[in-house]
């Protein structure tokens, strides 16, 4: 398969339309699809649809193919565990893999301590066991979360979500005891957001409404995905914890989109000094194989056979590709992250030069958030515009999507290559003149 988009009928196509109509017909209307592209096959960086139509994926299924689609290693890995074993439930059997792949996450892990896993099967199951696990150590019923934030839709998760109206219209009440803060926003709050946003949790929150002992965890995306792409300043995590450990809270870091490579380090905490009590993986750590993994230090995990479990969570199938993954990510992809992401991101930038509507350029690694306002000065929002943007760019073969109310994000897979940036880059500046226009 070519590593560029090849077009090669009118887009949406003849199949396409047929697979979208049924699809109107048969399937919940609950599912957010930004453009009329049907998947068919995938590899490396590229997505092909039914048509035969070929993409240039900066989505990687919302950072979840973090190898690529259909790494080999990883095909290989899935292949040979489903010969031999399927399935017969962590729940109440041992087998190697789940004791393997924690062992391998607490060796990457910088701090030097003993980390114990529990498996779910997505990033909303790891933060539900997380605020579990929160609650049962401390004995404390408050969360703290942040403006903004997204942690998934089942009912716990959904409670620390922030995101968008629509995730949450419909479904209260919601599970109690959820404080949203501000999070920090460098670009519209300035340099001090950070040390503000700690303030306010200290003077404000757990002086006027919150009693610090009843306050079970802290809970943050560590960089924030659905909200925009948001890098916190490097003095944020430092004073957070500080502020905890003085009440003896826990942080609980949600790293489901920015972590397993996705930020150039195995951890995004790890770009910050910053030791979290708990934290959450999902997405990329298993390329795309269902596989949520809630990661605690040992002592924390002192709940009693029963408190918790999954059926499915942590099945052989998924953490042999999970095991394929880390090492991939290891041996090649932290690196060419690092590397290819600073190329993005300088090319990136450089469109600021010439078009006005990008307000800022900000992210980690290969997850980069392009903001776009219609006024540099006023910095206001034009969420039309970034969706027309969204629309222009699957037209012209690359697939993106929004983050926040008025962002692209660009979380292409781990392997791309200076080539396939430029393309991106070339054919999202056409898009953003073009809708100007």
């Amino acid at each position: 398969m070519s590593k560029l988009p090849e077009l090669v009928t009118a887009i949406p196509g003849p199949k396409a339309l047929e697979v979208i109509a049924k699809d109107h017909r048969f399937v919940s209307p609950s599912y957010t699809r930004s453009y009329p592209f049907v998947a068919r096959r995938g590899e490396g960086a590229i997505v092909e649809d039914v048509d035969g139509n070929r993409f240039l994926d900066f989505n990687a299924g919302i950072a979840v193919c973090s190898t690529g689609h259909c790494h080999p290693d990883v095909v290989r890995a899935i292949q040979e565990q489903a010969a031999d074993l399927i399935h017969m439930s962590g729940t109440d059997f041992y087998y190697s893999h789940m004791a393997d792949v924690a062992s391998t996450l607490e060796s990457l892990i910088p701090y030097g301590k003993p980390w114990k896993a529990y498996y779910g099967n997505s990033g909303a199951e790891a933060v539900e066991a997380a605020m579990k696990l929160a609650r049962h150590h401390t004995g404390r019923q408050h969360f703290i979360a942040f403006h903004n934030a997204f942690h998934g839709r089942t009912m716990g998760a959904l409670s620390l979500t922030n995101s968008k109206p629509v995730q949450r219209k419909g479904f209260s009440p919601l599970v109690p005891g959820v404080t949203h803060v501000p999070f920090p926003n460098m670009y519209r709050d300035g340099d001090t957001c950070g040390s503000d946003a700690v303030r306010y949790i200290r003077d404000v929150v757990l002086h006027t409404t919150l009693n610090p002992d009843e306050v079970a965890a802290i809970v943050v995306e560590t960089v924030q995905g659905e909200g925009g792409y948001l890098v916190p300043p490097p003095d944020f995590y430092p004073q957070l914890q500080e502020l905890a450990r003085e009440h003896g809270i826990l942080i609980v870091a949600d790293e489901v989109q920015c972590g397993s490579g996705r930020t150039g380090k195995m951890f995004a905490f790890e770009h910050f000094d910053f030791e979290p009590d708990i934290f959450t993986l999902a997405k990329g750590v298993a390329s795309g194989m269902p596989l949520g993994v809630m990661m605690a230090r040992a002592e924390l995990m002192d709940w009693e056979p029963g408190s918790h479990a999954s059926t499915f969570g942590g099945n052989p199938v998924c953490l042999a590709a999970a095991a394929a993954t880390l090492r991939l990510l290891e041996d090649k992809y932290l690196a060419n992250c690092s590397r290819v992401g600073e190329f993005l991101f300088d090319g990136a930038r450089r469109l600021m030069d010439t078009l006005p509507v990008v307000g800022d350029v900000r992210g980690l690694g290969l997850m980069i958030g392009i903001e776009f306002v219609r006024d540099r000065e006023t910095k206001e929002m034009i969420p039309a515009f970034r969706d027309a943007v969204v629309e222009e760019c699957f037209r012209r073969g690359l697939l993106v999507l929004g983050a926040g109310p008025s962002t692209i994000r660009l979380s292409p897979p781990l392997l791309v290559d200076q080539d396939q940036c430029r393309f991106a880059l070339d054919t999202l500046g056409a898009a953003i003149a073009a809708v100007s226009d």
